[in-house]
This record gives C-alpha cells, sequence and structure tokens, in this order.
C-alpha cells in the first residue's frame, strides 16, 4: 500500500515491482447531471483516504465493429465519473528526484479508447525513470458534439483540465511539473496538435510526441453534421439541453447508426475537433507558422502502411479496382499524377495498395512534414521518425496503431498481441522505448533534427528490429503535394 496527498485529499495506491501505481484518480467532477455538456468542473475534495487501486470508468462509448474489435480491444468500465487519469511512478514516489512526466493521450476517432488498455500499462516507463500519467476524456458526441448552447470541444477541455491536474500534483509522485511531455496516437495525437495552437495549453507541456496524427480542425458549422444528423435520429432538438435529457444508451445507439461505415482514411460521418475562437482560437494546421508551440520540443512520425488498418480487414483492399482509384484520386483532390508516381516505387502494388499509400500520406505523412518544415529555424527541436516494422497478423503490415505497443514495452500483453502477434522484435521495443524517454528527459531522441535533408528515423527496417537515419524518404512522392 502506497498513500500520496493531493490537491483534493489523500490517495492509497498499489506497488507493483517497484513501481507505485494510482489508478482512477479524478481530475474533474463525474460529468453527470447538471454536468453533462458543460465544460470540465472541479473536484470536491474528500476525507479520508481514497482507494486508488483499480481503475476508473470509462468514457461512455460504443465497442469496435467486427472485425475491428479483434484488433482493437477496448475495455468498457462503467460508472458516471470517467474524468480520471493513472499515475505510475517509482516506489517509493515520494521525496525522489524531479523525474521527466509523460502524459498519454490515447486515440481512437475521438469516439473510442480508454487509458485502461493493458498495452498503455505505464510500468516500464516508471522503471526506467519517468512518471507516467494516462488520462480519460469524455468521447463521441458529449466530448465533441457541437450544440448552439453549450461549449465546443468538451473533450479537448476535459484533457487541459487533466494538464492542470498534471502540473498542480506532480510533485507528490515525483515528478517533474516543469519538465512535462504529452504524447498521444492517432485522435490523440491530433488532440496535442490542438493543445498546441491552443493558449489555454500556455506552459502546461514542455515537449510533444505526435504518434499518427496530424493537425486538423474544422470549422463548427461543419463539425455540427455530425451532431444535428443524431438529433433528426433520434427526434428531437440539436441542443444540449435536449441531448441531455437522454441516457447516455439512447445517445450512443443513435451515434452508432449516424458514424456507421466511416473511418479515419475513407471519410464518412464522424466527430472532429473544431475551430471554437476559444480553445482552439485557429487552425492548427497553420498556427505554427505563426508561432504557435514555439519553444515546444516536438516528435512526429507515422507508420508506413497506416491504411491497411482500414483496408485490409474487412475486406476493402481487395475490392478497390483501377477504376475506384482514379474515381478516389478525382473526389479526395490527391494530384492527378500520384497512382502513376506511387506505382514507380511499387511496381507489384495493387489498386488498393496504391490508393492506400495515397491516403496515408495525404492525411498523415503530408501534414506532418509540413508542420515540421513550419517550425525550422523557430524555437524548439524538432524530429520525425517513422515505423516500418511489419507486422504478420492478417498482413496488416506496419498499420496505423502498430507501434504503441513498442513504444510503451508491452510487447508481452494479449491486447498488444492482438496486432503485433507473438514474435514481435524486443529489440525494437527496448529502441523505440528508450528513444521515446530520452525524448521526453532532454528533449532529443537520438538523431537529426528536421532539417532541410528531411532525416527520418526508420524503426524495423527491411522487416527487421532494426533502425536506420533515412533522409528525404520517398520524396519523389511528397513533392507531388507542393
Amino acid at each position: 500500500m502506497t498513500l500520496i496527498s493531493t490537491t483534493h485529499g489523500t490517495l492509497r495506491g498499489t506497488t507493483e515491482a517497484g513501481v507505485a501505481i494510482f489508478r482512477g484518480i479524478p481530475y474533474a467532477a463525474a460529468p453527470t447531471g447538471p454536468l453533462r455538456f458543460r465544460p470540465p468542473a472541479p473536484v470536491t475534495p474528500w476525507d479520508g483516504v481514497r482507494d486508488a487501486t483499480a481503475f476508473g470508468p470509462t468514457a461512455p462509448k460504443n465497442p469496435y465493429p467486427a472485425p475491428l474489435d479483434e484488433l482493437l480491444p477496448d475495455p468498457d468500465i462503467p460508472g458516471e465519473a470517467c474524468l480520471n487519469l493513472n499515475i505510475w511512478t517509482p516506489a517509493p514516489a515520494p521525496g525522489r528526484t524531479r523525474l521527466p512526466v509523460m502524459v498519454w493521450i490515447h486515440g481512437g476517432s475521438l469516439r473510442n479508447g480508454s487509458s485502461a488498455l493493458p498495452t498503455y500499462d505505464g510500468t516500464n516507463f516508471a522503471r526506467d525513470g519517468v512518471v507516467l500519467v494516462s488520462i480519460n476524456y469524455r468521447l463521441g458526441v458529449e466530448g465533441f458534439g457541437v450544440f448552439p448552447d453549450a461549449p465546443a470541444n468538451l473533450g479537448l477541455r476535459d484533457q487541459l483540465a487533466a494538464l492542470h491536474w498534471v502540473r498542480e500534483n506532480m510533485d507528490a509522485f515525483g515528478g517533474d511539473p516543469e519538465n512535462v511531455t504529452v504524447f498521444g496516437e492517432s485522435a490523440g495525437a491530433i488532440s496535442i496538435a490542438a493543445l498546441l495552437a491552443s493558449p489555454c495549453a500556455e506552459g502546461l507541456f514542455h515537449r510533444a510526441v505526435l504518434q499518427s496524427g496530424a493537425p486538423t480542425a474544422i470549422p463548427a458549422a461543419r463539425a455540427r453534421a455530425t451532431t444535428e444528423a443524431m438529433a433528426r435520429h433520434l427526434g428531437i432538438a440539436p441542443t444540449a439541453e435536449a441531448f441531455a435529457r437522454l441516457d447516455r444508451a439512447e445517445l450512443l445507439a443513435a451515434q452508432a447508426v449516424v458514424t456507421r461505415g466511416g473511418n479515419p482514411l475513407t471519410g464518412g460521418t464522424g466527430f472532429h475537433i473544431v475551430i471554437d475562437g476559444d480553445v482552439v482560437p485557429e487552425d492548427p494546421a497553420t498556427a505554427p507558422a505563426q508561432g504557435a508551440g514555439d519553444g515546444i520540443d516536438l516528435m512526429v512520425g507515422t507508420n508506413t502502411d497506416e491504411y491497411r488498418l482500414w483496408f485490409v480487414p474487412g475486406g476493402l483492399m481487395d475490392r478497390i479496382s483501377r477504376v475506384t482509384l482514379r474515381a478516389a484520386v478525382l473526389k479526395h483532390r490527391a494530384p492527378w499524377r500520384s497512382p502513376r508516381v506511387y506505382r514507380a516505387a511499387r511496381p507489384a502494388a495493387s489498386p488498393g495498395e496504391i490508393l492506400g499509400a495515397i491516403a496515408t500520406d495525404k492525411l498523415l505523412r503530408i501534414p506532418l512534414n509540413r508542420l515540421t518544415d513550419a517550425r525550422v529555424g523557430r524555437p524548439g527541436r524538432t524530429f520525425f521518425y517513422e515505423f516500418a516494422w511489419p507486422s504478420p497478423v492478417r498482413e496488416l503490415g506496419a498499420c496505423h496503431a502498430l507501434e504503441i505497443g513498442f513504444v510503451f514495452d508491452t510487447l508481452d500483453s494479449p491486447d498488444t498481441r492482438a496486432l503485433t502477434g507473438d514474435a514481435a522484435p524486443r529489440a525494437l521495443a527496448g529502441t523505440m522505448h528508450a528513444a521515446w524517454i530520452s525524448f521526453a528527459a532532454k528533449g532529443d531522441p537520438g538523431w537529426d533534427e528536421w532539417n532541410e535533408e528531411r532525416p527520418v528515423m526508420t524503426f524495423g527496417t527491411d522487416g527487421s528490429g532494426g533502425s536506420e537515419l533515412v533522409r528525404a524518404p520517398r520524396d519523389e512522392e511528397r513533392r507531388l503535394w507542393g
């Protein structure tokens, strides 16, 4: 048993393998009753000792649809108090030298995911001298619905509240509130890109890692379409007041119907961070050129075959013909020469593989290249990586989300193995895990900063656990995008 005093009261955690662990810590009040569709409210302090030995409730969400549910485990823990976080820190936690702090923001298209996934276990970060924090935040319509009578970006506001809690309490856990790195994947990385552009996040973190998520936000009027579609399905007004009268099961059922069929690469109805003039005052894609994020060290990267997570399991890859490829290029306004240029480096690729590579670049690699280019010559170091090790599971290749278990060094977790299989290279996990820790500790993951030569540390080259620095990879394809 381990006791620690926080700004709201005393917590009881556990000590496991030399690591003090505190789970389910509330950083904001439960978003229920009058607090539904409202900004996160402060926690009411408690008397006595609060148990923090089990994960807290997860945000309301639907399960992933088949067959993704077999590849992306998504624990669902019932309860109202979903605004909670977890901490792993070297034991004994109190009185230690200030350690680097890393705050993990999970992905899931802003409608799935939680901090309770075993892949995200922070034990090995704490083992290696980092205080690891993972957070939950509101998802779907309750976190990212757009209403005329409620603030936008409630899930992003939750993340800000969690970061404020970290700043106020890290001393007690042996962490340094002046050395905080936020890192996240997919929607978590998109969230961090928005935080980089947000004046509300100033001083809350000092380094950031964007894994397979690019800076993007859309106007509120456009994002409101999802909320309005749900309102039509439910037969209610598209207002927060009307939505708050319904229980969560009704909202989730309507959300499942309205968002069915889309994915991050093919599009469809979903949830987005919006430009709200407040938390996100301007487009995160253009804000860095105006100085947003100056002084914050940044590491970004993508996986070589991001698209395969969505194209392969359900058979979409095999249904894409040359005609479909050309139609998709026109519909999504990709460069008209892209099929020919991409095929030059992939002569044996199917039309689905060509389209997937184009979509991966359009949505992830190219926006991240533009972000890093905008930071050249500005304060704050910038680094780029690519994860290239191909999973043997279902021919997924180096697909979206595959790198996470390597970063956390949790290859033994059955949840991780759902994507990696049983023979993932442990040396590669050691290399990546150490690079993330080095970046958090001193702002240097161990390779060249981004510059005009475009250096990219490529992990898992040639299908092995090796890594190498590649300069300007696939630059002919990148130059197509201007």
